[in-house]
């Protein structure tokens, strides 16, 4: 297959839909899109979009779980060079408020409830936590509820109907490889989530270059569970397929049995997980009840163990892959043809448009082969943090390379190889963690005078979080009222699982007086 023509989002789907109309795009539970019928309700989306005053530049947030309004949206809002913002559906109120002020979102399409969440609640409660988040106009429910406070899906499409269809294929056409796409929230060496813009040409050429490490090809059947507003998936999966002309199989959210039926009922052939969901598909009791002999390729992270985990599931030609959301995804990848043992160690080479080398952490000054060192990336990087000047040069050397606090080593073939994270970020689950974040809202608790947050080893997250707390003098309160505290201000999943309660005078110091940081985990043990 050759490469697509298009360097924008929206012209991609367009090319897709002239080319291979007919084909199936999408698959949401029982309803189906080709490629035609996707584009046209994208077209619908844009024009109430546009009815609703939305235009180029203006962010569009998306709440929902994986279901096809999500991708609907995410490309009517890229039709009129307007920037969809993926948010957090694990999100709490003070996160959600933050990143709909800091993006000034001014419409965002909301599933009303999803799972156990009440998320038009939730957007009440946000409003109260960012100020009444004035820039944020209009709100769209996916779902029908009886409330004011939102417009109904389809009373929101009819506004659509007094757009004339040239207004929105003349902001397509404006649209340009260098505007930026989307905008994604990623967790960062502070107390507050970083905001990724991504840009439109890059969407397109690194996710192609991925699709073809992983062999993709237009009747291949990529089953996504992975939440669509992580970058693995709305990014990296997403694009790959699309660059491919592939299908796109939708899990509303993930859960082992169903996707255990999902993927053989769909003969989905590529996989994009983490290791605890293979983790949890391997141990279900249904396992050997579902034939997964179809799923041929595609994309994980983690040990060696947990690669071979994927593989043994069905997946031979599962790839390896390292990236971050500001790499647009990955940046390496194994080619899905290497031999299995080679791709349980190896990252693999760098894509096609992407530099990595290796430097010395402290003078930046390049390793040789073999030696580690922090990772670095040039090429299909972010152009820089949403309105964060500071932290943008932060993370980019003075000659253009972008820093991943990550390490690693190359070897004289160009196969990377991660070795760990410089930066002191906590990867539990798969899913990225800055303790900062968590050490923030621990040290806001009255109780707490010290709070330090780590990684230790899990069976099942890779890593969990733990915290190392220190008491304010005659202070009490205990694990349960800490983690009960996260919970309130953070999502699930960046709530400590461990709590381990010191004296100060305990703590691992170096003999400059600085915490050593890599000495926490020790005690614990």
């Amino acid at each position: 297959m050759r490469k697509p023509a298009s360097r924008t989002a929206p012209a991609l789907l367009a090319e897709l839909a002239a080319q291979q109309g007919a084909r199936e795009a999408l698959v949401d539970g029982t309803r189906r899109w080709s490629w035609r019928t996707l584009a046209d309700a994208v077209d619908e989306c844009a024009r109430a979009l546009a009815a609703s005053g939305i235009g180029a530049g203006d962010r569009v947030g998306i709440l929902a779980g994986n279901r096809a309004e999500w991708i609907i949206g995410h490309f009517a809002v890229m039709s009129l060079g307007a920037i969809s913002v993926g948010l957090n559906t694990w999100a709490t109120a003070h996160e959600l408020g933050w990143q709909l002020g800091h993006a000034e979102v001014r419409a965002l399409l909301v599933e009303p409830h999803f799972r156990e969440r009440d998320f038009l609640a939730l957007v009440r409660e946000a409003r109260a936590c960012g100020d009444g988040l004035p820039a944020l106009t209009l709100c769209v429910a996916l779902d029908a509820c009886d409330t004011a406070e939102v417009l109904a899906w389809p009373d929101f499409l009819a506004r659509g109907e007094t757009i004339d269809a040239t207004v929105v294929s003349a902001a397509r056409a404006a649209v340009g490889e260098h505007d930026v796409a989307c905008l994604l929230y990623t967790s960062g060496s502070t107390a507050l989530p970083k905001g990724v813009p991504l840009l439109h040409g890059k969407l397109i050429d690194n996710m192609w270059a991925i699709g073809e490490r992983q062999h993709l090809v237009p009747d291949d059947r990529l089953w996504l569970a992975v939440s669509l507003f992580w970058s693995l998936a709305c990014v990296n999966a997403l694009f790959a397929m699309m660059t491919h002309g592939g299908s796109i199989v939708l899990q509303h959210h993930f859960d082992a049995g169903a996707a255990l039926a999902l993927i053989e009922r769909e003969r989905c052939t590529v996989f994009y997980g983490t290791p605890n969901m293979a983790l949890a598909l391997a141990e279900h009791p249904a396992r050997e009840r579902h034939d997964l002999t179809t799923l041929r390729t595609g994309v994980t992270i983690g040990t060696p163990a947990q690669v071979a985990r994927v593989a043994a599931l069905g997946c031979a030609g599962i790839c390896n892959v390292y990236g971050l959301t500001e790499a647009y995804g990955n940046s390496t990848v194994t080619d899905a043809a290497l031999p299995l043992e080679q791709r349980l160690e190896t990252v693999g080479r760098a894509l096609e448009g992407v530099e990595v080398a290796i430097l010395d952490p402290a003078t930046q000054a390049p390793r040789a082969s073999g030696e580690s060192g922090e990772i670095v990336l040039r090429g299909n990087v972010t152009p820089g943090y949403w309105q964060d000047p500071a932290r943008t040069a932060e993370a980019f050397t003075a000659d253009g390379w972008f820093r991943t606090g990550d390490l690693g080593l190359l070897d004289a073939d160009g196969y990377l190889y991660y070795r760990g994270r410089l930066k002191e970020m906590v990867k539990t689950g798969g899913i990225n963690v800055a303790p900062a974040e968590v050490e923030h809202v621990l040290a806001s608790h009255p109780a707490v005078e010290l709070a330090f947050v780590t990684g230790i080893p899990d069976e099942r997250l890779d890593e969990a979080l733990a915290a190392v707390v220190v008491l304010r003098t005659g202070a009490t309160t205990d694990a349960a009222a800490l983690a009960a505290h996260c919970r309130e201000r953070l999502a699930a999943y960046k709530t400590p699982r461990h709590f381990l309660f010191v004296d100060a005078a305990t703590l691992p110091l170096t003999t400059t007086g600085k915490l050593k940081r890599n000495a926490l985990p020790g005690l614990f043990a």
